[in-house]
């Protein structure tokens, strides 16, 4: 097995502290990990040095990685007094290291050393893993302190240098400097109880690499909190259960503990299956005439049999497939293994071999697998017959690894081992692939080349990269020298196949578009960036898409048409694949740039109830349903279950959280690829959930049965319910706050609304009906409680903020014990969906162009007119109330602004002699006053304004 080594590239530095006396520097890099140190050559008088060296270091265990820090020092060297001095440093933590494939070059700002420090610049650095064996260290250079009149051995057949090595040994060195080794003895302190110096030599620099391994991390362990719903279940609300899973019962989101240990699948109910594992035969007897055999394995139990694929003339073959039969479903207590000849007309025996089941011995993870053994093969009377079959037979649960792989019997007890439809039945794990921005600045173009002389071409490029296509503006090159200077920006996924194709294209005609040149650019040569540093730009050469003749071309080859652009892969942002309501990941594409991750979400995926049935066979509805949960890059999808319309799953799933604003999706599916001419069908969507993270309680383990809401051209119906046990478990409380405090996103938190009226959304502010309330006398007792607020504040205006505050806090805690019992789910009335008008849902589902007639088109027409009259009233009216207040001074009115203007004057005298506060505290008592003090009619004041004259009497 090959060792693990830290890749440092040390590529330039920028804006550099001059540290010399005469504005300038003499910088180098010393490269400090794990008690081994590198330095880079010493640029001489430069402020924006370019190094471009690589080093390797050894990693002595990759476990701990995430504890070990990278740390790049910028020294200034002054030959002549033989000085150093610090310029500055970057310090990278080791849970960013990514392997080669994804490391990039990136820009990190140089930090100072201490308060009293002065450093400025930036240094460029690329940091990746690699295991490659063929990686040699090179001769090191001579130390910082060495006599600088001998300059350093040249190594000019490498590319880069490689291992420049800083020496901490104070001995003369030896004269043959190429045959030189040190060795480092420098380990950190909180790794000395844990490590020893014993060396590990790596021609021709030897390196102290550990030669024990750490010890094993604590588990943390939660508190999980005793909840109970106050919440009634409702047909369409959640149904808490209390089942007994792998770590106990859960109550409440408490876990009793069961009486044996619980294993890692403790958010599912333990499952018992029989498993089979069927390697090879040996031996085997001829069965035909011409001295050849056909074998297969049939495993029975019961009315249960599984089948493996069959070898033509073979008599030792080699299978290697796993048989899991469900210890609930057996109806039998032994199990036959039988080998047979696969023949045209009936399969010959060949041989068996029977097991009790009692007699099987249990595995539990993480015991290692069961070695697989020989056993002779015998006849119908039970006689030993010729050949031998290796199998391994034990009892497990879901939880053994063998599971995923494995032919299940009350998954695909329909099925053969051997049948096309398997692969579509097992449960997988998916990894969604990284997705880049491709950006494309477009400058300008030159010597473009068109067949009529006699006019200017109006030109534009255009962009595509698979199914995707761009275009540039169209511009008329009076010259043939177009300028654009446009972005374009593109979405690519990895690994990158399509590549990037820009042609410059001449609009001859209102459809027509001729090609002057293409160019081609693979993805796979772009830079990746990951910050806003400038990509230098590239002048690419025109192809012609046909070469007419050989004249032509050497005419084109005298004046080659050009384009100037820069390209890049932009890793730096989340590329948005799914809605920003529900968004489930928002951590950039580049790998360097993640922060560690904040927890751990576990999904235990238990059974479904009440499915609706999705198709028929033999006469009655059934369904094939399996479930798909995502949540960021890694998409899981359960095992399909046959002929069931309350299937029992019992999987479990982990992700780890990066952000806690983040939503866990969790779909039930029907799978159409099961019958005869599917020809890749897609599945039938059941229904789905979605749960957000910041909504659950830290270590609570939620148990509930979620409704399967769906939205039909009917109506909103019910196509189930779906039973799933989740937990989210925090490693640090601090770094989740501050996770929620530094993480900004575009879009706010709201209620998880599936769909919402097609013209309108109902909106509701609790704090005007709050206020209403109190001013009608509805709670006597909190409408006196306002009153003395209102004086207290009129009284003291210094404790308006901090009064404000305090009732918030103390509305907060009031609050606290009607919290939510359970996570938020699907709601038909936020969005309506139950009370909408059935052509509304109609028009909903209606496709583009529509398929309805032309009188119900103009009908819907009409009535989305009658939305926007509504909606244009609305904004008359706002029209109207601003016109009024113009109106006031605008002498439109000569009477009504002659009062004004007399009010304002008295109101001035008013307010110049009383006290703010008494004017305050007389118009809060008046705007609260009792009912009984109330009347219909509206004020004076009311009836003058609204009087005003407006602009409506102006409108046509």
């Amino acid at each position: 097995m090959s060792q693990y080594k830290l890749g440092v590239e040390v590529v330039s530095a920028h804006g550099l502290m001059p540290k010399d006396g005469h504005g300038s520097s003499s910088p180098c890099v010393e490269l400090h990990f794990d008690g081994q140190k590198f330095r880079t050559t010493i640029k001489e008088k430069d402020l924006n040095p370019v190094w471009d060296e690589r080093f390797y270091f050894n990693i002595a265990d990759p476990a701990w990685l995430p504890e070990l820090a990278l740390e790049a020092s910028v020294i200034n060297f002054n030959k002549s007094t033989r000085s150093k001095s610090f310029l500055g440093k970057v310090q990278i933590a080791g849970t960013s290291f990514v392997p080669f494939a994804d490391a990039v070059v990136m820009q990190y700002p140089l930090e100072k050393h201490g308060m009293f420090s002065r450093v400025k610049g930036e240094l460029s650095l690329k940091v990746f893993l690699t295991n490659d064996p063929s990686i040699k260290p090179s001769n090191p250079l001579p130390a910082i302190d060495s006599n600088p009149n001998n300059p350093p051995p040249t190594q000019a057949h490498k590319p880069l240098p490689q291992f420049p090595i800083l020496s901490t040994s104070t001995s003369t060195p030896p004269e043959n400097k190429w045959e030189s080794r040190h060795t480092f003895h420098s380990i950190p302190k909180k790794f000395d109880q844990h490590r020893s110096a014993a060396p590990v030599v790596s021609e021709p620099v030897r390196y102290v690499v550990d030669s024990m391994k750490p010890e094993p991390r604590q588990h943390r362990t939660f508190k999980v909190y005793s909840l109970t719903s106050t919440q009634q279940p409702a047909d369409y609300g959640l149904k808490e259960t209390s089942p007994f899973l792998g770590g106990g019962q859960i109550v409440g989101g408490r876990v009793i503990p069961a009486e044996k240990p619980a294993s890692t699948y403790d958010l599912v109910e333990q499952m018992q299956y029989l498993f089979v594992r069927v390697v090879k035969a040996r031996d085997l007897p001829a069965m035909d005439v011409t001295g050849s055999l056909d074998p297969y394995v049939e495993v029975k139990v019961g009315n249960y049999k599984g089948t493996t694929k069959h070898f033509e003339k073979k008599q030792n073959p080699e299978w290697n497939e796993v048989f899991a039969f469900s210890r609930e479903q057996m109806q039998a207590s032994i199990v036959e293994v039988v080998i047979k000849d696969k023949d045209l007309l009936k399969d010959d025996f060949v041989g068996i071999i029977r097991f009790e089941v009692y007699d099987v011995p249990t595995r539990v993870p993480p015991d290692s697998p069961l070695a697989p053994e020989w056993y002779r093969l015998e006849d119908t009377k039970g006689h030993k017959t010729k050949g031998e079959l290796m199998l391994a037979v034990w009892m497990g649960t879901q939880a053994d690894e063998s599971f995923a792989d494995a032919w299940q019997s009350d998954s695909v007890a329909r099925f053969d081992a051997s049948s096309v439809v398997i692969p579509h039945i097992k449960s997988k794990v998916y990894h969604a692939p990284r997705l880049w921005y491709v950006r494309v600045n477009i400058v300008e173009a030159q010597d473009i080349v068109i067949k009529e002389k006699a006019r200017f071409p109006d030109v534009y490029v255009k962009a595509q990269l698979g199914n995707q296509v761009l275009r540039t503006r169209t511009v008329q090159a009076r010259t043939l020298n177009p300028v654009w200077n446009e972005d374009l920006m593109l979405v690519a996924a990895e690994p990158f196949e399509d590549h990037l194709i820009l042609s410059v294209e001449d609009r001859v005609g209102a459809n027509k578009d001729e090609v002057l040149g293409r160019v081609v650019i693979p993805l796979g040569s772009l830079e990746k960036r990951v910050d806003d540093h400038i990509i230098p730009g590239r002048w690419f050469d025109l192809e012609k898409p046909v070469v007419i003749d050989v004249d032509q071309l050497k005419k084109d080859k005298l004046l080659s048409s050009r384009v100037f652009l820069r390209a890049c892969l932009d890793g730096g942002y989340h590329v948005l694949d799914e809605s920003t309501h529900y968004s489930s990941d928002l951590r950039p594409t580049a790998k360097q740039l993640w922060k560690p991750s904040i927890g751990l979400l576990e999904l235990g995926i238990l059974n479904a109830e009440g499915l609706h049935p999705m198709k028929s066979r033999e006469g009655k509805g059934t369904s094939d349903t399996y479930c798909v949960a995502k949540y960021g890059h890694k998409w899981v999808r359960t095992r399909t279950i046959i002929d069931s319309l309350s299937p029992r799953y019992n999987e479990q799933y982990t992700w780890e959280v990066y952000d806690p604003a983040t939503v866990v999706t969790v779909g039930v599916f029907d799978n159409c690829q099961l019958e005869k001419g599917s020809n890749g069908s897609k599945d039938a969507k059941i229904g789905k959930v979605r749960i957000r993270l910041s909504t659950l309680e830290t270590g609570r383990v939620y148990t509930h049965s979620y409704p399967l809401l769906v939205l039909h051209p009917s109506g909103v119906k019910k196509m189930g319910e779906i039973h799933l046990a989740i937990r989210f478990s925090a490693t640090s409380f601090v770094d989740m706050m501050i996770c929620c405090g530094t993480k900004q996103s575009n879009w706010w938190p709201r209620g998880l609304v599936e769909w919402s009226h097609p013209s309108e959304r109902k909106l509701s502010s609790t704090c005007p009906i709050w206020f209403g309330d109190v001013c009608n006398w509805k709670n006597p007792i909190t409408t006196v409680l306002v009153h003395i607020l209102f004086v207290t504040l009129v009284c003291f205006p210094e404790l308006l903020l901090s009064t404000a505050f305090l009732y918030m806090f103390l509305v907060g805690l009031w609050n606290y014990r009607y919290r939510p019992r359970y996570p938020p789910h699907m709601n038909t009335k936020i969005s309506h969906a139950e009370a909408v008008h059935p052509d509304e849902l109609d028009e909903e589902f209606d496709s583009f162009p529509t398929s309805r007639g032309a009188e119900l088109v103009r009908m819907r027409y009409d009535r989305l007119r009658s939305v926007a009259g509504r909606i244009q009233t609305v904004v008359g009216d706002l029209a109207t109330q601003g016109e009024r207040v113009q109106a006031l001074l605008s002498w439109r009115d000569p009477r009504a602004t002659s009062v004004f203007v007399l009010f304002c004057l008295m109101a001035a005298l008013v307010l110049y002699v009383t006290p703010l506060q008494v004017l305050a505290a007389l118009a809060g008592f008046y705007i609260m006053r009792h009912p009984r003090f109330r009347h219909r009619i509206p004020s004076a004041p009311l009836n003058f304004f609204r009087r005003l004259p407006a602009r409506t009497d102006s409108m046509l």
